[in-house]
């Protein structure tokens, strides 16, 4: 009781009966980054030996708490409040007090907060260990970022990652009759090179079960894992699950999380696609030893507005010299809805497009990826 008369501000509050105290499991989410980053290095330690050796923990980053890593690096999404979560107990009931200290301040940092519980929920029901094991019966990866330069090569236009979503915070439900293997199999016909399939449950009402639905469906297109990782351990389920690629959001992830993470992704023979959001973000991205494919997100984290004019900012100057030097192929992200979106990203030096909403919501969805391209590409 001490602990709740200490809070300044409680614009919210609620009470209901009290389900189960053993489902918050406070102490395993206080643990610092690198703490985390070192017990996934030796959990791991007999199947990926040579990472151990290949990592290398920053000097300053040892003993802070993940929060503290990444506002250092001007990471503004926290992992989880700091102060804790706004559920308290007393007696048989759960009250439920929100105020600065312990409330999401964005929809994409309440995404990461749950997510975070979420897959510490998921480990302790399918450890490491037992996960790796499904690795030998996963399907063999496909080559991701090989099947976007060909058909760029071939076409002469951007290679489409063509998304299998059903709905997203800001714009809800986008497509009701909503049919996984259908779509990506419209898709695939319509001239897509790659598929990215939602992997978040509770704010996209995607999952796991619909990529591996699409994989065991025959689908030839690789598939992207479109999911919020913040561990290694969902790059595995991934895999298992027939992903050919994961998406690194670096809004969210520290730059040894990420380095880390893209090592992994190459013992697994996997794709990371590294996205970024500003010049700070790319200025990191590009300082990561080992990032080969980066996605510039048109929307802004904190307004949700859309300008496709950050694809071709931050893409111009030095920034713009260092991608092609590396032969780095760059996807972009957002706001791509008619044929001068996509030649205006494709002038700016993308060779790949990530589309969702403006063809998932299309009756025909071979027709919108033609009126999308302004022409039919499955002709190609």
């Amino acid at each position: 009781m001490e602990g709740l008369a200490s809070i300044r501000a409680v614009p919210f509050f609620t009470c209901r009966p009290k389900r189960s105290i053993s489902g918050t499991r406070p102490s395993s989410l206080s643990l610092p980054s690198s703490t985390i980053v070192r017990a996934q290095q030796v959990a791991m330690a007999s199947e990926l030996e040579p990472i151990k050796d290949e990592l290398k923990i920053k000097v300053g980053e040892v003993g802070l708490f993940h929060n503290e890593v990444a506002a250092a690096q001007g990471i503004k999404i926290r992992r989880r409040p700091p102060t804790g979560s706004p559920k308290h107990y007393v007696g048989p009931f759960e009250f439920r007090l929100e105020n600065e200290g312990n409330t999401p301040r964005s929809i994409l940092e309440e995404i990461i907060c749950h997510k975070d519980i979420e897959v510490a929920r998921w480990r302790e029901k399918k450890p490491l260990h037992s996960l790796l094991k499904d690795l030998q019966k996963a399907p063999p990866v496909r080559d991701f970022v090989g099947a976007l330069r060909a058909v760029n090569e071939r076409t002469g236009l951007p290679g489409l990652i063509a998304e299998v979503k059903k709905a997203s915070p800001s714009r809800g439900v986008l497509r009701e009759d909503f049919n996984p293997v259908e779509i990506a199999q419209a898709y695939e016909s319509g001239g897509a090179a790659c598929l990215s399939v939602l992997a978040d449950e509770k704010y996209f009402q995607g999952s796991y079960e619909n990529m591996e639905a699409v994989r065991n469906a025959g689908v030839q297109c690789p598939l992207l894992c479109k999911e919020f990782i913040i561990d290694a351990w969902q790059i595995y389920y991934a895999r298992s699950k027939g992903a050919d690629a994961i998406l690194l959001i670096a809004a969210v992830l520290p730059d040894l999380d990420i380095s880390y993470m893209v090592k992994i992704c190459k013992k697994l023979k996997m794709a990371t696609l590294v996205e970024v959001h500003d010049e700070k973000e790319m200025d990191r991205v590009l300082r990561i030893e080992g990032v080969e494919f980066i996605g510039i997100n048109n929307r802004n984290l904190e307004t949700f507005e859309v300008d496709t004019s950050n694809t071709k900012k931050l893409l111009e100057g030095k920034r713009g010299e260092i991608i092609r030097e590396r032969d780095i192929i760059v996807v972009g992200e957002s706001g791509l809805f008619t044929p001068d979106d996509i030649a205006f990203v494709q002038e700016a030096g993308v060779k790949a497009v990530l589309v969702g909403e403006s063809i998932v919501k299309q009756s025909d969805l071979k027709k919108g990826i033609a009126q999308l391209f302004g022409r039919d590409i499955s002709l190609f």
